[in-house]
């Protein structure tokens, strides 16, 4: 071979190797449980994520220590996180009152997927944005972040947009025309989230394609559309307590809103860009659709929709959708003040009638504690370090059960007073109760003649409160629990005679 001929082979080579290396390998897939989907199907068991996780900000916030974040998570038993990839940001110290607010960069410290350009005038600080371009340094962050929470365990959500909620927001957003050099146009903050954004949409799209090409690769992505689409563009679908007077009974927070024609639309479109691109790409991801807070039938599902999130969510959300076939989320709480017994209620009573992820929006995290150790008042939520181990309590409970073969069960308990029962069941076989409320409780059960073993389990402390067998031979089986406030479980197994 000539030295013509043999550079040619050594270009070709190069070429090819620098393709692979670009193309994300095939993976197992994260994907629903194909004999339950309403749970997970992750690294071959399946599993319901929970966690009580930071305000969204890992990898957008420059100051803020994620390594140190997941390290934490993983430690207290949880699987699961949220992130905001870059399209949304919050003013420091105002944004919905949180004063320690690692989804508001200080000044200069916004990393965007998006380059900066030459031009000053960015509105949180340094030069504007040029969405031609994108930013090396943020991918190359993510990229570690995905890294090592799949090192850990830890499921990542990535919604990829979120509701300006107003124009503070709004005022710092990279597609605000304000803050880039693009020419975007002028546009009402309302219509971001439309097929009526103008110049913006062409952004956003490839805003989209990029990201789902450089997360491919990565097993523990979700894809979520839009963070709360109905704070901007609400309709009202429901009162969540039809006895308050006006005009408390219309309003956050005792209404139920969805999202508008044109969201819905737009959402829509969003999701087509996710399966077109990973249609040239090894591996698909599951998608979820924001759907509405506290919870109602759910009428109006993106098409391609794997998983549908509720905010704020009563256990009904759960309940009333478990027939859709979709995973159901509760994918942020935290308005509830800083008891941790308000949130691990929450968590139970979700898990407990057929929900297949939690989370608790975390104010304790913040830059420099995140070990999620600051637990002085910061905004309308709790979280800390006992939280977090009480709902590893959880986690370890669902983990211990069949989830494949579980579901909702409405038979089981015929009466649990003065508690309400939640209850999951592989009929025969194994049931998991929730008693919420405080006791002790008497439960009536219509269980099948066998021997049983009970386990009554502290939902705080984890403690296994007292464990004993019982041989059912006819007839009704009579249970009294151990005292108890703020809930209890028990875990019923069918044993052989």
């Amino acid at each position: 071979m000539n030295r013509t001929n043999c550079l040619r082979v050594m270009a070709v080579l190069a070429v090819s190797a620098f393709l692979q290396a670009q193309t994300p390998a095939r993976m197992e897939a994260f994907r629903l449980d194909p004999k339950n989907p309403h749970y997970f199907l992750f690294r071959g068991k399946t599993v319901a994520l929970i966690t009580s996780g930071e305000h969204y900000g890992a990898v957008l916030n420059a100051d803020f220590d994620y390594r140190r974040y997941l390290d934490t998570l993983q430690g207290a038993g949880l699987n699961y996180t949220r992130l905001f990839p870059g399209s949304y940001v919050e003013v420091p110290g105002k944004s919905f009152g949180i004063q320690r607010n690692d989804l508001a960069p200080a000044e200069g410290r916004f990393l965007a997927p998006w380059a900066r350009s030459g031009t000053p005038g960015y509105a949180g600080g340094g030069s504007k944005f040029d969405l031609d371009r994108w930013n090396p340094e943020y991918f190359e962050r993510l990229h570690d972040y995905l890294s090592e929470a799949s090192k850990r365990g830890i499921v990542v959500e990535m919604s990829l947009f979120s509701s300006q909620y107003g124009e503070a927001q709004w005022k710092l957003s990279p597609f605000n025309a304000a803050n880039n050099v693009n020419d975007t146009g002028t546009i009402e903050w309302k219509k971001l989230n439309t097929l009526e954004n103008g110049k913006i949409l062409e952004y956003q799209e490839r805003y989209v394609r990029k990201l789902v090409h450089e997360v491919n690769g990565f097993d523990n992505v979700i894809f979520e559309l839009q963070n709360e689409p109905f704070a901007d563009r609400p309709v009202l679908a429901g009162i969540v307590n039809p006895y308050l007077f006006p005009p408390g009974r219309n309003q956050f927070p005792n209404t139920i809103e969805t999202a508008d024609e044109a969201s819905l639309a737009w959402q829509a479109r969003v999701a087509e860009w996710i399966r077109s691109e990973e249609a040239s790409l090894p591996n698909r991801h599951l998608i979820a659709q924001n759907y509405c807070d506290f919870g109602m039938p759910v009428s109006r599902v993106v098409p391609g929709m794997d998983i549908v999130n509720f905010h704020y969510a009563y256990p009904q959300a759960a309940s009333a959708n478990y027939g859709l076939g979709k995973l159901l989320g509760y994918d942020e709480t935290g308005f509830l003040g800083q008891e941790d017994a308000a949130y691990r209620r929450e968590a139970w009573n979700f898990m407990l009638s057929g929900g297949g992820l939690f989370d608790g929006l975390d104010y304790s995290f913040s830059v420099g504690h995140e070990d999620g150790s600051n637990t002085a008042p910061n905004g309308p939520g709790g979280g800390s370090p006992g939280l977090r181990r009480q709902l590893g309590v959880l986690s370890k409970f669902l983990q211990s059960l069949p989830l494949a073969d579980m579901a909702p069960d409405y038979r089981t308990v015929i009466n649990a007073g003065p508690t309400y029962a939640r209850v999951l069941s592989a009929p025969g076989k194994v049931y998991a109760i929730y008693l919420d409320g405080g006791g002790p409780a008497e439960l009536l059960l219509d269980l099948p003649s066998a021997n049983y073993s009970s386990e009554w389990i502290d939902t705080e402390s984890g403690e296994l409160v007292n464990k004993e067998g019982f041989t059912l031979v006819r007839g009704k089986a009579v249970l009294r629990s151990p005292p108890f406030q703020h809930g209890i479980a028990l875990k019923l197994i069918r044993t052989a005679p």
